[in-house]
């Protein structure tokens, strides 16, 4: 690299002529390495964007994994059969529920017995049945012989001495520690379901032949919190002898009973005292047996495992015709032996099966995908209880003992079918592309649809293109070959101007301004667009039927300046026209007509809007660098055309606009860039909702628009932030493609045209 030395005129082996020229090459080696330096910059700088974007996006694709702990015998397994583990949220105390009515809590790292707490069975009374309430409340049910129940909630009680937290475990009863008679003939409880609410709890209850229904409403009073409770009996009809399953929903209003026929029924029990049969579906094959029952979270889906090894989630939809159905969304296949147990997390829509070879799995319903697979033991696995983070779980296996796991599934939620595919979520009559990726609640199904962003992002660029390229390149090649220098002079600074304006101004001026005149001016808008081009056509057929004397003592180039005030006027006129056309042919209203007669719904802020917006924005771009183009073309090649015969238009479009064409197409090219990137038009200038809907009237979200909006909100690090992230690598990976082919196309045109 040379030295960059000012040469000085004193030195006298050099002529005056030798100092200029060498201090021009020292000049000319800086520009040289500053472009290449600045080049070189740039492209570093885009690379490090790239894998910045790749860096954030790449957690999403690392799959979930999980490892042992730690595994022991039983804690008391003498105090009887297990049939409910759980655990606290810190994943350090488990508690076992026996079928002898005792709540063993322990250590789940090593076993070791916390404390035993005793249900307050009666003496002489047996256990019967049970059943767990809410997982998220730590609730559970036991059925008992006398027909009562009593309810029983795990509490932990978190305590810090010198920074180290002490988890203390307790049973609390939130219906009383005695139990609650719910068969008054004292006929035992063969199965129990139920939830407890603040001011409501349910209990569905099978004893004898009867399937009952009992509600205890927490008593109103002014003066006395402890007022009481009412209650309230009712048979639900069915044939209960059949029934083997029930399950009550954390809404307290509907109730799904299965059979040994393998039928799954859901019932409306909003009404208590009138239950009502939605529908009925038989669930398995008639060679099958129903194993497992569950809710997934949200109690909105039912799991049902079967004895040949798969996991199906059944929905209430609502038809066409408004009638509500059991609809089976999606299968899972664990294995060929029987599902023993479901447990679904408590803040995700994810859930762990086990079955009798001893293998555990874990889906997440929404992705449809098998996420982890393990054998845990050797033997049967009964039953399995994820932690409410859903980072652990523990396994009991056949030979009566318990398995502690840690579970790494940061992600679940992301998969290729979620992103871009279409997909049934709960709620929703059909599967369908959404994007909704946060709720207040935790029984929300996040939906990272990115097809509505990237649709969106295209109807945009689509419709601003729509607008501004036949303006601004019309406008460029009457600018640059046909208008009078001093005219040029003035209109083309003036529109480059306009770039500069800043977006977030036209968005502004777009929705508080532009976006209620259209919707007030419908009719005028599409009036403008037939009476404006047949007035120009009008009174360009005048001027060339007009008197020589006036027409040639018009300078040449300044045509455009007399058709001014004819689009002021036949603007003016269009809209003027358009009040009594929009009365007599749309009864008063366009909007409303095209709604009534074509299904055609208006949003005040729509496509059309972000079109002319967009388009504003983006004309400054393609008309500076098209005018550029078709002004540099070489002078020889328009005068050889011209002498040889050719029309200035047929000089214009058989050899300028060729030779422009790399300098026309890049501007194009740059103008989508634009239009594809704009985040503050769209929106200030849309509704900002992600649909697909081609309809010029409706509104879309872009990906750009929706990463401004959602990324101030979203968690660092959650799947939320990272898809966002993943939107920004979509918007980046299509601008650089869309890019490289526009300079491999304009490369082509150069080349072909560059012997003209």
């Amino acid at each position: 690299m040379p030295e960059f030395n000012s040469p000085t005129p004193t030195d006298a082996k050099l002529s005056p002529a030798e100092y200029y020229e060498k201090w021009r090459l020292i000049k000319d080696n800086i520009a040289r390495y500053g472009v290449v330096i600045g080049g070189l910059s740039v492209i570093i700088a885009v690379v490090l964007i790239f894998f910045f974007l790749l860096y954030s996006v790449f957690p999403l694709f690392i799959p979930a994994s999980a490892t042992a702990v730690s595994d022991y015998e039983v804690p008391r397994k003498d105090l009887g059969k297990t049939v409910l583990l759980s655990m606290e949220e810190q994943n350090q105390v488990g508690a076992r529920f026996t079928s002898n009515g005792q709540v063993i809590f322990f250590d789940t790292q090593a076993g070791n017995v916390l404390s035993v707490e005793n249900v307050n069975i009666p003496p002489e009374v047996k256990v019967t049945s049970f059943a767990e309430g809410s997982p998220s409340s730590g609730t559970a049910f036991y059925g008992l012989s006398n027909g009562k129940v009593i309810a029983v909630k795990q509490n932990y009680k978190e305590t810090f001495t010198n920074n180290i937290r002490k988890i203390t475990p307790s049973l609390v009863f939130p219906l009383g520690s005695e139990p609650l008679t719910l068969d008054q003939s004292g006929a035992a409880i063969e199965a129990i379901a139920g939830k407890i609410a603040d001011n409501q709890t349910s209990l569905v209850s099978k004893s004898g032949n009867q399937i009952r229904l009992t509600v205890f409403t927490k008593k109103e009073s002014l003066f006395d919190e402890d007022a009481g409770l009412e209650r309230s009996d009712t048979l639900v009809t069915t044939d209960a002898g059949l029934i083997d399953g029930m399950l009550v929903d954390k809404d307290q209003r509907r109730l799904y009973l299965t059979d040994t026929h393998g039928g799954l029924s859901a019932y409306d029990i909003s009404d208590k005292n009138q239950p009502a049969l939605l529908n009925r579906q038989n669930v398995i094959n008639t060679d099958e047996k129903i194993t497992a029952l569950a809710f997934l979270n949200g109690d909105l889906s039912i799991l049902i495992g079967n004895s040949k090894g798969t996991v199906t989630q059944w929905l209430l939809v609502k038809n066409e015709a408004n009638q509500t159905r059991l609809q089976a969304l999606r299968s899972f296949k664990v294995s060929d032996q029987a599902i023993t147990g479901i447990n679904a997390e408590q803040r995700r829509k994810g859930f762990i099966v086990t079955d009798l070879s001893g293998n555990m799995s874990i889906f997440h319903s929404t992705a449809e995908r098998e996420l982890i697979k393990a054998a845990v033991s050797q033997n049967s696995a009964l039953m399995a209880a994820l932690s409410p983070r859903a980072d652990a779980f523990l396994l009991l296996s056949g030979d009566d003992k318990l398995h502690f796991w840690r579970v790494e599934n940061e992600y679940p939620e992301v998969s290729l079918k979620v992103l871009w595919q279409k997909i049934w979520y709960e709620s929703y009559s059909q599967p369908n592309f959404i994007w909704q990726s946060s709720s207040a609640s935790n029984d929300f199904e996040p939906k990272y649809s990115l097809v509505p962003l990237v649709f969106g992002t295209l109807k945009a660029a689509f419709y601003s293109m729509l607008f501004a390229v036949p303006l601004s390149l019309m406008g460029a090649i009457y600018t640059a070959y046909f208008m009078a220098p001093a005219f040029r002079r003035f209109v083309k600074p003036t529109i480059e101007m306009m770039g500069a304006l800043p977006t977030v101004i036209l968005g502004f001026l777009a929705g508080l301004w532009l976006a209620p005149f259209i919707e007030t001016n419908l009719a005028g808008v599409f009036t403008l667009l037939l009476v404006v081009p047949v007035c120009v056509l009008l009174f360009a057929f005048a001027w060339r039927c007009a008197p020589k004397r006036f027409t040639q003592n018009l300078p040449e180039g300044w045509d455009a300046a007399l058709l001014i005030p004819v689009i002021l006027l036949s603007s003016w006129l269009a809209f003027a026209i358009s009040v009594p056309i929009e009365s007599s042919m749309f009864e008063g209203s366009l909007r409303d007509w095209l709604k009534s007669e074509w299904g055609i719904g208006y949003d005040q802020r729509n496509a059309m809007i972000v079109g002319i917006a967009m388009g504003f924005a983006v004309i400054p771009s393609i008309f500076s660098i098209t005018e550029d183009a078709i002004f540099s073309v070489p002078k020889h090649l328009t005068i050889g055309s011209l002498a040889l015969g050719a029309t200035p238009w047929q000089t214009m479009t058989k050899v300028v606009l060729l030779t422009a064409s790399p300098g026309i197409f890049s501007a194009i090219m740059i103008g989508l860039g634009r239009a594809v990137g704009e985040t503050m038009i769209v929106l200030m200038a849309t509704g900002n909702t992600p649909i697909i809907d081609f309809n010029l009237f409706e509104g879309m979200r872009t990906l750009a628009a929706n990463i401004a909006v959602e990324m101030p909100e979203a968690e660092a690090g959650s799947t939320h932030y990272r898809v966002l992230f993943l939107a920004a690598l979509v918007l980046f990976t299509f601008t650089f493609v869309v890019n490289t082919l526009a300079e491999v196309v304009r490369q082509h045109l150069r080349q072909k045209y560059s012997s003209l």
